[in-house]
């Protein structure tokens, strides 16, 4: 039965009072020590009584799961403060949840051209050179201890640009940079393209020399003759693929040189040849039997000087259509120098004419 009455503020207070039926039932709560607690080892069956409590029962602090589905079925009033399970995932619903799982899964085709557009560069002086000229191509950095000192600028930049770097021991570096000869530095870098012949052209001036390399590939050697050509001031570089400048090899050999070349590609190295030969340049190769001697030569201002690899040189074809040879005289007791050794006294020779 229902008593309604008013307390001193004059709000309206009910009190809801249980039946005598309903309280008979009930015995005391343990916890509280009061009424209203339900006989231990006991609970609602089907038909209202009373059940057994069963092995697998577990104490509750009010009615389990079961008992809430059992008055649902009887029609009871739903407590506001049921559990609702959820709903069942839709299958539409589960199809775009594994469709956005699969965008983050990267393209391994990806990986692979990431890793072709970038180079392992190593080497104090070379790295810092590298620094000096292009810091946006940089993407990673491992360092020694005793290396960052010398390189603060160079970490500073890259905290200040989220650039992320490594301070490790050598096994470290060795594993990082793939050599034992990582001079306590190495970048990750993205390579530089080449230029075209024409936007060369575009910018040459009148006096010009240009270093052309018909399949020289040694990295070792492709380092040397940068370092000469930037000791020579002579800056570019037409190459079959313009990639093998930018190999950590050939960088580290070149100590900072490769900074001061730029790599020209032509359709094919012969066509890259003719189109300079038609924008004024003459073309000169080299050779260890035939041609004029370096130093009874006159070299041109404006030239382009062509080197092949160590054993047989340049091509037939590149030397029969070249307009000069000259070949670099000595005691004969050797077939010839070291393809990076003649560039350096070939534009040592250049430089002495129309520099100096």
């Amino acid at each position: 039965m229902n008593d309604e009455f008013k307390g001193k503020s004059g709000k309206v207070k009910v009190m809801y009072v249980r039946g005598d039926d309903d309280s008979e039932q009930r015995s005391q709560n343990p916890r509280t020590g009061k009424g209203g607690g339900r006989p231990a080892g006991a609970s609602r069956g089907e038909g209202g009584g009373r059940r057994p409590a069963r092995h697998d029962d577990k104490p509750r602090g009010g009615r389990d799961r079961n008992e809430r589905s059992d008055r649902g079925d009887r029609g009871e009033a739903a407590s506001p403060w049921r559990t609702v399970s959820r709903a069942p995932v839709e299958a539409s619903q589960s199809a775009y949840e594994n469709e956005s799982a699969t965008k983050h899964v990267v393209d391994p085709e990806v990986i692979r051209r990431q890793r072709a557009e970038e180079a392992r560069v190593y080497g104090e002086n070379a790295c810092q050179a590298l620094f000096q000229s292009r810091p946006e191509s940089i993407v990673r950095a491992w360092f020694i201890q005793s290396v960052t000192p010398r390189f603060k600028e160079a970490l500073r930049w890259m905290a200040a640009n989220r650039k992320a770097y490594h301070v490790v021991d050598d096994a470290e570096l060795v594993k990082a940079s793939g050599t034992e000869h990582h001079g306590g530095v190495c970048f990750i870098i993205k390579k530089r393209s080449g230029i075209s012949v024409q936007t060369w052209l575009n910018k040459a001036g009148e006096e010009d020399c240009v270093l052309a390399l018909e399949d020289v590939g040694n990295p070792h050697n492709l380092g040397g003759i940068m370092r000469s050509c930037a000791h020579f001031g002579v800056k570019g570089l037409l190459i079959q693929d313009a990639s093998l400048l930018e190999s950590g090899a050939a960088i580290r050999t070149a100590e900072g040189g490769a900074e001061h070349v730029v790599a020209i590609s032509g359709e094919t190295f012969g066509d890259g040849l003719e189109a300079f030969r038609k924008a004024g340049y003459t073309i000169v190769t080299t050779s260890s039997h035939q041609g004029t001697p370096l130093y009874k030569a006159e070299l041109p201002k404006k030239m382009v000087l062509v080197l092949g690899q160590e054993r047989d040189g340049v091509s037939d074809t590149t030397f029969e259509n070249a307009d000069m040879s000259v070949a670099i005289e000595g005691t004969g007791n050797v077939e010839s120098l070291n393809v990076s050794v003649a560039t350096g006294v070939l534009l040592g020779e250049w430089w002495r004419q129309n520099k100096a």
